[in-house]
Formats: C-alpha cells, sequence, structure tokens
C-alpha cells in the first residue's frame, strides 16, 4: 500500500465529542467539590455581625472598616 492511499480515520461524531466533553467537564467539577469538602471551611469563625443591612451612609456595611469612607466602588 502506498503513502497516497492511507486515509485518515473518519472523525467521531459531534454527539459523542459533546457526551465526553460534557462528562469530562462534570468529572472536574466532582473532583473539585471533593477537594474544596475534604479542605473545610476556609475561615470558619468569619461572618457578617451587621445582619446584613447596609448602613445608612449607602456603603453598604462595612463593619469595622471605619476611617475608609472615601473608598468607593
Amino acid at each position: 500500500m502506498s503513502e497516497a492511499a492511507k486515509t485518515p480515520p473518519p472523525a467521531p461524531p459531534a454527539y459523542t465529542v459533546l457526551i465526553g466533553f460534557v462528562l469530562l467537564l462534570a468529572a472536574l467539577f466532582g473532583a473539585a467539590y471533593a477537594a474544596g469538602a475534604a479542605a473545610g471551611p476556609v475561615a470558619p469563625g468569619l461572618h457578617r455581625t451587621d445582619g446584613g443591612t447596609s448602613s445608612p451612609d449607602g456603603t453598604g456595611g462595612t463593619g469595622g472598616t471605619g476611617g475608609m469612607g472615601g473608598m468607593r466602588h
């Protein structure tokens, strides 16, 4: 058989590639979730103390960051 007579194998159907990609994506998300669950909470004692309300001046309840009034988003 000559080199010119060889043809490349046919490409797999698009849905097969899509299913493979979705399965790979699900496996990666599962591995990331398992790693996060094994690591535990990053800062277990960190929580809001103001009840989630914004401050009267509209800065969003900055908590203990007094003196930083010039910082705007």
